[in-house]
């Protein structure tokens, strides 16, 4: 058996941005929770539990956004100590080349290679067979298209050399993706609170202030690699939102030397 990973975004793709931030959000999240495939009953089990701590009905469809704070916080206390693991690329928008990245689907499927690059990684260096490969499951999209998704993916293996794409290929079966409905997983219900705590974690409110707790409480199921979760199970785009000494404001968290 290989693995189920479940993803889901948070933020969105536009390019106008407000001073007062009701215009398009700084930051666009994608992330996976990456689960053993004999495991994935537990990712029901996990949203049931957080659904009776809330004193939410069955299968009521949890949205981390509709949350309230003291509501979150049990959420992604629960997450972190699941038997799951979690690989997010963050996209700093504001250091993207609008004309470049804002035709649509363009800055989805640019942060879904770099997502299936760990992934890939995490899953081959993971599985207990070699055979074993990852099945993907994207939360439906109102814009998404089953057809492009696939044609995406075909075009990155057929250029993965030309491109320098770091996917690999063994790991992960392109021949078994699906995409569903947010209530109807529990694993993309988690994915969406993965990346909505990300999101939290790196864009700033009205008063300029950001809430990595949410993060923090989920520390420990970030995908981490040579001791390192810095741009493995966390990976900031472009590069440049990535430099040390000139961190985005509201992500310095990021180099606290825990990532």
């Amino acid at each position: 058996m290989g693995f189920k990973v479940y993803i889901d975004e948070s933020g969105d793709e536009g390019f106008k941005f407000r001073e007062d931030r009701c215009g398009s959000s700084e930051w666009f999240v994608l992330s996976a929770v990456v689960t053993r495939a004999e495991l994935d009953l537990e990712t029901v089990k996990l949203v049931d539990r957080v659904r009776e701590m809330l004193g939410r009905k069955p299968k009521t469809d949890l949205h981390f956004r509709n949350l309230k704070h003291q509501q979150r916080l049990p959420y992604v206390n629960a997450i972190g100590a699941a038997r799951l693991r979690s690989v997010s690329v963050l996209c700093y928008k504001p250091a993207l080349a609008a004309d470049t990245y804002s035709a649509k689907g363009l800055l989805y499927n640019y942060a879904t290679r770099l997502l299936l690059e760990r992934v890939s990684w995490l899953c081959r260096d993971s599985r207990r067979d070699p055979s074993h490969r990852a099945q993907l499951i994207f939360s439906n999209r109102s814009n998404m298209s089953y057809a492009d998704l696939l044609a995406y993916l075909k075009k990155l293996r057929a250029n993965s050399d030309a491109w320098d794409v770091r996917i690999d290929w063994t790991a992960i079966d392109c021949d078994d993706v699906r995409i569903e409905a947010h209530n109807k997983l529990m694993g993309l219900q988690i994915a969406d609170a993965v990346a909505s705590a990300m999101l939290y974690g790196v864009r700033q409110d009205a008063h300029g202030f950001t809430e990595p707790r949410y993060v923090n409480e989920m520390h420990r199921t970030v995908y981490e690699r040579d001791g390192r979760r810095l741009g493995y199970g966390v990976k900031l785009f472009p590069p440049e939102a990535a430099q040390k000494k000139t961190p985005i404001k509201g992500a310095e968290w990021l180099f606290d030397g825990r990532w």
